[in-house]
Order: C-alpha cells, then sequence, then structure tokens
C-alpha cells in the first residue's frame, strides 16, 4: 500500500460514511446517520441540502439516477429519477418554431422534472426518516442560509444582465436588492423554503410514514407546485440560447402521470470486480465498454501518471465513445444492443483499433442489421460539424455559464450503499418559477431533433443523460461507489480513477488526488454539441516529459491548471466492515465525513 503524500486523510469508521461535493451536503448525511438513520435516508436529506448549496449545478426542477445496494435485500437496484420528453415535445413543434437543435437553456429543453420523486421513492422503499426529517436541512439552509459558493457568485454575475432583462423571476431571486451576492456572503431563498414547507405540511397531514412520502409526491406532481409550473409555462415565453423567445411544452398532466422507477444495472466484470452503472438512458455503460477494450492490457504495469496508461485509456474511450452516439438511447423506446457491444468477440475485434498513435478518427463499430442507423447518425454529424460550434452571439454569455452537477456516496454500519448524481434545474437553465423559487431542467437539450435515432425526441422518452453514478463490487461483494460531475467527462474521471484504485492504490484519497484528463474527440452531449478530434484536455501536474511524449504520439493537448479537473468522490467498505471515504481537493468544496 502507498504510503504517498495525500491533500487530505483518507476518512476510516465503521459507523458509516459521506462524501460528496459540498461539505454542508456531507455533514447533513452524517447527521442524519447520527441520528439513527440509515444511508437512504442520509442521501435524501443531503441530496435535497445540495439543491440549495450549490444551486448552480442541481436544482428541485433536474434529474437523479441512484445505483444502490440494499443489505437487507442483498441487491444492486437503480433508481431512475430521469423524467421523459412531455407529450408535446415531438420533432414537428420544434421544427415548426425553427430549430434544428434544441436549445441548451429555455422552457423547450425542459422534461419532466424527475429529482424529486426519485428521492422520495428512495426514502419510501428503502428509508425509515419521514418527509420532515429529510427536508428540515434544506428549509434551514434555504431560509437561514449558507455561504453562496464563489463559483454560483460567478454565474450569477456573468447572467446578471441577461436575467434583468430577459428572466426578471430569476434575477429577483439570485440578486436580493439588485446586487450580486458576492462569495461567501449569506445566500437565502426563502421562497423555496416555503415551497419545502407546504410540502412537509401537506405530507405529515396524512397518518403513517408511507401516506405521508405519497402525499409529498402528489403535492409535486398532482398538486400546488404542479399546478404553479403549468400556469406558468401557460403563458411565459422567455428568451433562450438560439437567440429567440421560445414557449415551452410541459405541462401539470406530463407531470401527473409520470413516476420514477426502479430497474436492474448494467454490470460488465472486469477481472474481480462488477461494475454496476445505469442502462443505456444514460451514459454510463460507456465506462463498461472502455473496461471491455482495456481488460486485456497490461494496465498494472503501467506507471498511473505516465504516457501508457494516459494513451491507453484515452484511445480506448474514444472508441466507446463512438458507440455512445450511434446505439444508446432509452432501451424502453430503441433496440440497444448492449450485450453485444459488451462481449468479448465485439471487444477483441475492436480492440485491433488501439495503436501507438492518437487516432483523429470517428469509428463506432458498425453491427448487422444497424447499417443505417450508422450512416443516419455519422451524416447528421458530418452536417453538425459545420454549424455546431455556431450559436446566436447575443446568447453567447448563455454558453459560456454552463451548468453542471453534484454527486453524493453514503455508506452505513449495516452495509447499505447510495452512489446518486443529482443534476439539472441549476439557475442557468430557465427562469424561476413564480412562487416556488426553483428553475427547470434543461435535460432535453441532449435530443437529436433528427428522426430515426436512439436519441431522437419523442414523447415520453428518456433523454440519454451524462448522470453516471457508479458501485463496484469485488469478488460479489458490494465494495466501493463513486462518482463525480462534469457532463461527458463523468465516466471518463471515474475510469481513470477505478483503473488507478485496482491496479496501483487502494487509497481512496491517493487514487482521487493523481492528476487527471479527458478527451474532447466526440460529440458532446449539451448544446451546441461541439466536438475537438484528437485533443485532450490534462492537468499540468503530470510530468514534462509525460506531456511531451502524448504529443510526440499525436495527441492535440490542452494542459490545464493543476488541480482543476474533476470533482471525484467516493466510499468503500471492506471486508471485515471497515469504512473509507475521500473527496476531491478541486474546487476546495467537496468533503468526505465519517467515524
Amino acid at each position: 500500500m502507498t504510503t504517498d503524500f495525500t491533500t487530505r486523510p483518507e476518512i476510516l469508521g465503521t459507523f458509516g460514511v459521506v462524501s460528496s461535493t459540498h461539505w454542508i451536503a456531507s455533514s447533513v448525511g452524517m447527521a442524519i446517520l447520527e441520528r439513527g438513520g440509515n444511508a437512504f435516508d442520509a442521501a435524501v436529506a443531503a441530496g435535497f441540502t445540495l439543491q440549495i448549496v450549490e444551486p448552480h449545478l442541481c436544482g428541485p426542477g433536474g434529474d437523479m439516477p441512484a445505483i444502490i445496494y440494499s443489505a437487507k435485500s442483498r441487491k444492486l437496484d437503480v433508481i431512475c429519477g430521469q423524467g421523459p420528453a412531455p407529450a408535446a415535445a415531438t420533432i414537428q413543434h420544434y421544427r415548426s418554431v425553427g430549430l434544428d437543435m434544441i436549445p441548451g437553456n429555455g422552457l423547450l429543453a425542459t422534461v419532466i422534472p424527475g429529482a424529486f420523486d426519485g428521492w422520495m421513492l428512495m426514502l419510501l422503499l428503502h428509508g425509515t426518516m419521514s418527509v420532515r426529517d429529510v427536508l428540515e436541512p434544506a428549509i434551514y439552509y434555504a431560509e437561514h442560509g449558507h455561504p453562496i459558493l464563489p463559483c454560483a457568485s460567478k454565474a450569477i454575475g456573468e447572467l446578471a444582465d441577461f436575467f434583468r432583462t430577459e428572466w426578471l423571476t430569476s434575477y429577483d431571486t439570485w440578486l436580493p436588492g439588485g446586487s450580486v451576492p458576492p462569495a461567501h456572503s449569506n445566500f437565502c431563498n426563502p421562497v423555496l423554503a416555503g415551497t419545502w414547507k407546504r410540502v412537509v405540511s401537506e405530507a405529515m397531514a396524512a397518518r403513517g410514514r408511507e401516506r405521508q412520502i405519497d402525499a409529498a409526491r402528489d403535492a409535486f406532481y398532482r398538486g400546488f407546485i404542479a399546478e404553479r409550473i403549468d400556469a406558468y409555462l401557460k403563458s411565459a415565453e422567455v428568451m433562450d440560447d438560439s437567440g429567440s423567445p421560445h414557449r415551452g411544452v410541459l405541462t401539470a398532466h406530463d407531470m401527473a402521470g409520470w413516476q420514477a422507477s426502479v430497474e436492474n444495472p448494467q454490470t460488465y466484470d472486469y477481472r474481480d470486480w462488477t461494475v454496476a452503472k445505469t442502462r443505456s438512458w444514460g451514459q454510463g455503460p460507456v465506462m463498461l465498454q472502455s473496461l471491455a477494450l482495456l481488460k486485456n492490457l497490461n494496465i498494472g504495469a503501467m506507471d498511473p501518471r505516465g504516457p501508457d496508461f494516459v494513451h491507453s485509456v484515452v484511445e480506448a474511450m474514444k472508441i466507446a465513445y463512438a458507440d455512445r452516439e450511434i446505439y444508446y438511447g432509452d432501451p424502453d423506446f430503441f433496440d440497444v444492443p448492449m450485450e453485444t457491444l459488451l462481449s468479448d468477440r465485439y471487444n477483441n475485434d475492436r480492440r485491433t483499433l488501439l495503436t501507438d498513435d492518437a487516432s483523429y478518427e470517428f469509428r463506432p463499430g458498425v453491427l448487422p442489421g444497424y447499417q443505417r442507423q450508422v450512416d443516419l447518425t455519422l451524416a447528421m454529424l458530418d452536417e453538425l460539424s459545420g454549424t455546431g460550434a455556431v450559436y446566436e452571439p447575443t446568447m453567447a454569455h448563455l454558453s459560456r455559464t454552463p451548468g453542471d452537477t453534484v454527486h453524493l456516496d453514503v455508506i452505513d454500519r449495516w452495509g447499505n450503499m447510495v452512489s446518486v448524481t443529482p443534476s439539472g434545474g441549476w439557475l442557468q437553465s430557465s427562469p424561476v418559477i413564480p412562487e416556488l423559487g426553483f428553475s427547470l431542467n434543461s435535460r432535453a437539450q441532449m435530443f437529436w431533433l433528427k428522426p430515426g435515432l436512439p436519441t431522437s425526441l419523442e414523447p415520453g422518452k428518456r433523454p440519454r443523460t451524462t448522470l453516471t453514478p457508479s458501485i463496484a463490487l469485488h469478488n460479489g461483494r458490494p465494495a466501493l461507489a463513486f462518482g463525480t460531475p462534469g457532463g461527458d467527462q463523468q465516466d471518463q474521471w471515474q475510469l481513470a480513477f477505478f483503473l488507478r484504485y485496482v491496479h496501483h492504490q487502494k487509497n481512496l484519497q491517493s487514487a482521487i488526488d493523481m492528476p487527471l484528463f479527458h478527451s474532447a474527440h466526440f460529440p458532446a452531449s449539451f448544446y451546441p454539441r461541439t466536438r475537438s478530434p484528437g485533443e485532450v484536455v490534462i492537468e499540468g501536474n503530470f510530468d514534462v516529459a509525460t506531456l511531451e511524449e502524448l504529443r510526440r504520439r499525436g495527441h492535440s493537448l490542452t494542459v490545464a491548471e493543476p488541480w482543476s479537473i474533476g470533482r471525484l468522490t467516493a466510499a468503500s467498505r471492506d471486508p471485515d466492515g471497515l469504512l473509507r471515504a475521500a473527496a476531491s481537493p478541486r474546487l476546495m468544496q467537496a468533503y468526505a465525513v465519517g467515524r
């Protein structure tokens, strides 16, 4: 085991551990464990708190996929809190208002908000606490304030003029008194606090914990929250980054007819580990495909900070992500050949594409029966390559101030395990809904407005999200929960972390502290859907010799500032019950706690 210096100690204990992208949320989760709650109770409370303290990265109108392990049922499950497209969200409608790409924000980018029902379903099926218990911390920080993060203050400042002229409800919410809140100043959202107080009041009026949770779900999806959203969207027509104002298509009827669901994870065996991800409605299987390509390479013999490791991982991801663009989508709508994509035979053939030189080609696999799908996608991407980097100059500030994501891992003394990546509904996504204090999401931007593709826009279809939590089993035993924000980079940073942990470092913090990198070779999932063939973004704390060798192999390097890429968090459980947790020092806000 390494004795290298780490930026923070790897947290050790036997009672419980929580690691998240914000220290307050981690502390809230730990407080729930201290009160006798389990990992699911702690995750729900911490998740709602993240909506308050990282409002530029997630919100109540967003989404949340979770991978969980229940010690009681001894089963891994995915909780899908990813809402689908509304009934009126058709390609024909979006084309009729002059769009050839769904904007990255505004009201047309909205799908049914899924996060609230996802959290409530987790609480209902696996938690022990009440709606009041898990919402109280979020209500406290919304009502009494929290130190607003520098990056949140910066995002508000960049959008202040736009909010003032176009999204007045957001201006009132995020610039109280007409001023940008200074970094680390105490910031309150009293309207959102009032929304959650009313949800709690309506929930607690019911008898019994399960009925109370159902009442809370009704308040959001069939009660006053859905009514407020519906009333606003019937009349609102707001500017988005297409450069024109548009009306939304989400209705109260859409919300009333949807609920979060539980499904089996997609898994892959890598040596003596089994990695669990969401199915193909998320990008998670791309990490599994990368592992399938890399498993016959001698990763353990490579320097985890060296050029062989970076080159091998980047080139494998280029191949796997090309397949993501062709084949991934909601499996309820499209036949996704995941068994073939993860098969040894397929990956043995694909592995022959890995050479000592960087590839600048976009090389998806062509499976029998899928030639037309490949041709349609490649033709669309070729068309996009000439226009995708162009957006209305007057709206450029919106594209320069994107949202992101948060992440949370929890393990309790009983062995329950949660990995969840909430996102969407951030303050940059759309105007704040009057009387509610939060925005809707912009996840629909991941659909294409071309028919016949797995990710073509269709009513009721889930967008192919980038949100991708992870749980890994070691020799069949749930052992590791991990994840990160980062959009298309999430599975890239997780892959580097996982390989380093499995092959080189059994210290979570040491593995997280290692310098990171990612490829920009393939099309982005977010508006304006650009790509940069051959580009690798890499932290400047790699050795100069490594950077020079990567350039010699043909990689186009963008060297980022040291300690600037990724926000990984992780938690693990040893066979003897010892718990561990760690969090990235990058941005100086993620934190792991436990005892």
